[in-house]
């Protein structure tokens, strides 16, 4: 089962809405126990995400890509990135996130960025 780390910036109401609609899935997020703290850089969170097989969930449209494309080239991975537009309904949002996790297997979107919704 696919884990999620949702960065700060994602409203809690989506760890809520996920987990109500798929009890099965891990979903944390930065700033919870045993996740980074809150304020940690997007490069050290895609550590994170790798180390502990977490695909990151996040609003960051404009940094994220540049920070994949450096951590790819200093040869490390990520289990995936799905980037959220808050404009969108936070339904259509989670039903895709849900979709997306009981349709794909794991390494589906292994060191890629997914926007959502697709």
């Amino acid at each position: 089962m696919r884990r999620y780390l949702l960065d700060e910036h994602i409203p809690p109401v989506y760890q809520t809405q996920l987990l109500y609609h798929e009890p099965s899935l891990m979903v944390l997020m930065v700033g919870n126990e045993r996740t980074p703290a809150r304020g940690t850089p997007d490069p050290e969170i895609l550590h994170w995400c790798e180390q502990n097989d977490f695909s990151l969930i996040t609003n960051n449209r404009k940094s994220m890509p540049r920070h994949l494309d450096d951590h790819l080239a200093a040869g490390h991975h990520v289990p995936g990135i799905f980037t959220i537009n808050l404009n969108v309904s936070i339904g259509l949002i989670i039903e895709q996130i849900i979709l997306i996790t009981g349709a794909s297997h794991e390494d589906e979107y292994r060191d890629q960025i997914v926007y959502i919704p697709l």
